[in-house]
Formats: C-alpha cells, sequence, structure tokens
C-alpha cells in the first residue's frame, strides 16, 4: 500500500512532508509533489504535515481524486527526488 499526493497540493506545493520522510519517496514536479509508489512504506509521517491535507493512504483517496493514484506512480519516476524544505508556491 501507499499514499497519495492529490489536488490540494497542485499550486501550493508545501514541502513539509518531505522532510519527516525516512525513505525519501516525494518527488518534485513544477507546480505539485509526488510519492513514489514502489517506494512508500506507509509509514503516514507525512499526513499530518500536509497544511492542505493533500496527501490520503491510496484506500481512502476522494472519489473524484482517484485519477491521482495513477498520476503519482506514472510521474514520481520521471521527476526529480525532494529531500530538502523548500518556499510553497504562490502565496500559501
Amino acid at each position: 500500500m501507499t499514499h497519495v499526493v492529490c489536488a490540494a497540493c497542485f499550486g501550493c506545493k508545501y514541502t513539509d512532508c518531505v522532510v519527516v520522510c525516512p525513505v525519501e519517496c516525494f518527488y518534485e514536479a513544477d507546480q505539485i509533489l509526488y510519492i513514489h509508489p514502489d517506494e512508500c512504506i506507509d509509514c503516514e509521517a507525512c499526513v499530518p504535515e500536509c497544511p492542505v491535507e493533500a496527501i490520503f493512504h491510496q484506500d481512502n483517496v476522494p472519489e473524484d481524486q482517484k485519477d491521482f493514484i495513477a498520476l503519482n506512480a506514472e510521474q514520481a519516476p520521471l521527476c526529480p527526488s525532494i529531500t530538502e524544505k523548500k518556499e510553497p508556491l504562490g502565496e500559501h
């Protein structure tokens, strides 16, 4: 099982979650973060750290955001790893 970054991350890209991840499974695109499903150990450390509540266990992804499960799996391997906190995007 894995966790999934969903729609609320898009355009804000808080990185509080990446610094608590023990396995460094977060990857950074221009507007959003992704979690690599083969690397996530399902520890849930990232979930309470997300100020916009964008991270869900794959079994609990809202119905209207189920596409993010495949999107994380497809995009994470194409993006660079992120392990350090950065400033969020925009006015967040």
